[in-house]
C-alpha cells in the first residue's frame, strides 16, 4: 500500500469518527416536505407564534424580534433562509428558541420559525451518513450529516452555521 493510500484510509477513518461523534438526541421538525434535526442541547424551548416586531433593513429571512419574558431575541424564518416557498402560519407553526454561537464566539438566543415540531429522536452514529456532494456551487456547510431514521432521512443541521452568521447581528 502506498503512502497516499494510507493517507486516504486515515482521512476516511477520521471522517467516520467525526460522524460517529454526532450521535445523540435531536429535535426533529418539518419544513416544507422535509424533516430536519438539530442537536437537543442547542434547544432552549419551543413556543407558539408570538407577535413579531419587524426590524427595517434586515435580510428578507429575518422576521424581526420578539419579547420573550423580557428578553428581546431575533427571529428568522427558516423557510425564507432556505429559499422555500412562502406559506402562511397555521396552528402548527412554531418558534424553536435555540442558543447559538455567533462568529465572534458570543452565545445568542435566536428564534427559528418552522412548520411543525415533530419529535426528539436518538440518532446512533452508525446511522449518520456524510452530506452528499451536490457540486461545487452548492453550499452545504450548514449540514452536519444525513440521519437514517426509521424509513426516511432527516437532515441534521449545524444550527450555529445556519443562524449564527454575521448577517444576523441585530441586537
Amino acid at each position: 500500500m502506498t503512502q497516499g493510500g494510507v493517507a486516504t484510509e486515515q482521512t476516511a477513518s477520521e471522517g467516520r469518527a467525526s460522524l460517529l461523534a454526532l450521535a445523540g438526541k435531536y429535535l426533529t421538525f418539518q419544513l416544507g416536505g422535509e424533516e430536519y434535526g438539530l442537536e437537543i442541547l442547542k434547544v432552549r424551548e419551543i413556543i407558539g407564534m408570538l407577535d413579531v416586531t419587524y426590524v427595517p433593513q434586515t435580510e428578507p429571512f429575518v422576521r424581526g424580534v420578539i419579547n420573550l419574558r423580557g428578553k428581546v431575541i431575533p427571529v428568522i424564518d427558516l423557510r425564507r433562509k432556505f429559499g422555500l416557498e412562502h406559506r402562511e402560519d397555521d396552528d402548527r407553526t412554531c418558534t424553536i428558541v435555540v442558543e447559538v454561537n455567533s462568529a465572534s464566539g458570543q452565545r445568542l438566543l435566536m428564534g427559528i420559525v418552522v412548520d411543525q415540531v415533530r419529535e426528539v429522536v436518538n440518532v446512533r452514529g452508525e446511522d449518520i451518513e456524510p452530506t452528499p456532494s451536490f457540486g461545487s456551487h452548492m453550499d452545504t456547510e450548514y449540514i452536519l450529516g444525513m440521519a437514517k431514521v426509521d424509513s426516511g432521512v432527516k437532515i441534521l443541521l449545524a444550527i450555529d452555521r445556519v443562524v449564527g452568521d454575521s448577517q444576523l447581528v441585530l441586537v
